[in-house]
């Protein structure tokens, strides 16, 4: 497919930050039927060049926009986020709409409830507007599923959008939403977030509860907002953060957004690893990596590269996690569906199976190791720097097991380097857009920071974001 340069549209108030939005909808200068439709305009345009939805939700989201406009008209209260469109994953139940996590497996299932996350952003007063495209079962970095088909990356169509949350990327990406749903199990939002350009966070474990997953002790797994801009990211996660006993692991912290202002870099001192000991790192990726490092110094900051001593087995061994997460929740639907299954969705599983309960608990000494040897490298810093990918976006036609060689240096050929961040899940890994390359694609600076330090991440990111407009 010939190259397309990424999709843009002329100059709307959809454009404006959410915040921005949802207070124009309240004071009446702006309708939230206007700027619904332009977003569903837009999203048919991204839907037929990009294949970003598995449901647009054309009728439903002009109805609660229209209920917007007439709630203000009476008086009525708004919240923070009221009249702005957003959009969720496939792999997320929402209320009345077929959910179908990109497979053919789950029939034509429609949730009789949302999930919390959603119901979150729809109290604040957002408005669900489409499901976004996922590979099936969120399974790999490449948004293609047995359903759906490809999801393709609008800086460039014949690339991926990556995954799994590629769908929702490539619609903030385009301008459909300010903001999108997405879940982060090994990078499903960062990954996505790099390649199209936006702003991805997944949260410290716990901010946002997980409650979609048949476990409530899963320990990788995360929601997390895909975003035009830092002041958007921290708009979902003041909506959607917050304990709740719908999930037992979700803890007692409560999100201040007031605490997420751009850091001030000056003397603030921060780790950085380019190759977090074990990557080759595309030549173009360390450009834009090395010209964020440059601001950030020449704002003050004090980087300093450290060594965390880590090896390709930190990759290995959170493969063996998936492949024994994807046996455990999806391996019944090999019976009656393998052939009209993803075949590596199906090499996973199987492999899950083999894998003994001890190789599993094994897994724990190494993330103690990790936890360590990152622990000190945070000590009297801010947060630890490292690319999100360690390439751009690859074609559409590659699969995951592309990238898993190595190079004569024995450096791991990998496509992310998000999934290590999974096994230290109490730490927020946020990635943030730093340029394009020569070749006019997008590359994204990973920020990884304290424990629970969610808010700081983000002033960080915000204080990146502003070198880099």
């Amino acid at each position: 497919m010939q190259k397309a340069m990424k999709i843009t549209f002329d100059r709307h108030e959809l454009d404006l930050p959410a915040l921005e939005i949802a207070e124009g909808v309240r004071s009446g200068r702006l309708k939230a039927v206007d700027i619904m439709a332009e977003s569903l305009r837009r999203a048919r345009i991204a839907q037929d060049a990009a294949n970003c939805f598995a449901l647009i939700r054309g009728e439903q989201a002009m109805a609660a926009a229209e209920a917007a406009d007439a709630a203000v008209a009476r008086g009525e209260p708004t919240g923070a986020l009221f009249g702005v469109p957003f959009a969720a994953k496939d792999l997320t139940p929402t209320k009345g709409d077929l959910t179908t996590l990109g497979s053919w497996s789950s029939g034509d299932w429609v949730p009789e409830e949302s999930a919390l996350v959603v119901r979150r952003l729809e109290a604040a007063g957002a408005i669900l507007m489409g499901k976004t495209t996922t590979p099936e079962f969120a399974f790999s970095s490449f948004t293609v599923s047995p359903r759906f088909g490809v999801t393709r990356n609008p800086w460039d169509l014949s690339k991926t959008s990556g995954g799994s949350s590629g769908g929702s990327a490539v619609a903030v990406a385009i301008g459909v939403v300010p903001v999108a749903e997405g879940t982060d199990m090994g990078g499903s939002v960062r990954i996505p977030a790099a390649f199209c350009g936006v702003v991805g966070l997944k949260p410290s474990l716990g901010r946002i509860p997980m409650t979609i997953l048949p476990s409530q002790f899963d320990n990788i797994s995360h929601f997390g907002p895909l975003a035009r801009r830092i002041q958007d990211a921290i708009a979902f996660m003041s909506a959607a953060s917050g304990p709740s006993d719908e999930d037992i692991s979700s803890i007692p912290i409560g999100f201040d957004g007031g605490n997420c202002a751009p850091l001030d870099l000056r003397g603030r001192r921060f780790a950085l690893s380019y190759d977090l000991g074990y990557y080759r790192l595309e030549p173009d990726v360390r450009q834009s990596i090395d010209e964020a490092v440059e601001r950030m110094r020449n704002a003050g900051a004090v980087i300093e590269e450290v060594d965390l001593g880590w090896t390709r087995a930190v990759n290995d061994r959170w493969f063996d996690l998936w492949c024994v997460f994807m046996a455990a929740y999806f391996g019944d639907r090999l019976v009656g569906f393998r052939e009209r299954m993803d075949p590596e969705i199906v090499k996973l599983i199987e492999r899950g199976l083999t894998l003994n309960a001890a190789e599993i608990k094994r897994i724990e000494l190494l993330r103690t190791e990790m936890w360590r040897s990152l622990a000190t490298a945070l000590q009297g810093r801010e947060a630890l720097l490292c690319p999100t990918c360690a390439i751009t976006a690859p074609g559409v036609d590659r699969i995951d097991d592309d990238f898993i060689g190595e190079d004569e240096q024995g450096r791991l050929l990998g496509l992310d380097m998000t999934c290590p961040f999974n096994l230290l899940p109490q730490s927020p890994a946020l990635s943030v857009p730093v340029g394009l390359t020569p070749h006019g694609m997008p590359v994204g600076l990973q920020i990884v920071g304290h424990r629970f330090q969610d808010e700081r991440a983000l002033a960080i990111g915000g204080a990146i974001e502003a070198l880099s407009l």
